[in-house]
């Protein structure tokens, strides 16, 4: 089997920031954007800019830049936002439920089609137009869609059987919002979401610029 290799994964969390940037240009109009100019916006240097922007394949014309409307196809193709990608959520709880109301989803091309829980009060309802399905629903509803997302945001004490069960019936791709390390079936992508990584460097970048924060 044929390994593709992935870059780095900061160069690819870094797309997203570039795309908006990008976008912004082209809606006032702009026909070219330099590397420095994203580098400047976002406190980085260009060459970093460039050498991100590189592994989506397109390249950039000197004293010119990127021609924006190619540039803005090219990230999106690289990061699989220009096809509609179905998802399950399992868990549907309140993180669930910002989740699939979060509207940048489908604009990416993530649409969730189901969601699934093992609460009676909760089968058959639904969260933000997304229907709640019981657990025993998965292996039809996943197949029936050809569904190759899962996202769990399930109690950390059922991750792994949850996983299991989504891997099991076709899932290529799990989204784990839990605090637990998945073991994935050979061939399926796993992506664990740590929230607290996020606010923790959030909470040490405002220490550094408001030491009187810190007790002693």
């Amino acid at each position: 089997m044929v390994k593709i290799r992935v870059p780095a994964a900061p160069s690819i969390r870094r797309l997203p920031s570039y795309l908006n940037i990008i976008k912004q240009a082209q809606a006032e109009g702009y026909d070219y954007i330099s590397g420095t100019v994203i580098a400047n916006e976002l406190n980085l240097e260009p060459i970093q800019v460039r050498k991100d922007l590189g592994i989506t394949g397109i390249v950039g014309k000197p004293k010119r830049g990127y021609p924006v409307a190619p540039l803005v196809v090219a990230i999106e193709r690289f990061l699989g936002w220009d096809t509609k990608t179905g998802a399950i959520i399992v868990g549907a709880g309140n993180l669930a439920t910002a989740l699939t109301g979060y509207p940048q989803f489908k604009l990416h091309g993530l649409h969730f089609l189901a969601a699934f829980d093992i609460s009676p009060e909760k089968i058959g309802t639904s969260i933000h137009g997304v229907p709640v399905y019981a657990m025993s629903e998965v292996a039809a509803i996943v197949q029936t869609m050809g569904i190759e997302i899962a996202v769990l945001t399930v109690p950390s004490t059922c991750a792994q059987e949850t996983a299991d069960i989504c891997m099991q019936n076709g899932i290529k791709g799990i989204w784990n919002f839990t605090n637990v390390k998945i073991k994935a079936q050979e061939g399926v992508a796993v992506q664990r979401e740590d929230l607290t990584s996020g606010y923790a460097l959030l909470s040490v970048m405002l220490n550094s610029r408001h030491p009187s924060r810190i007790k002693t």
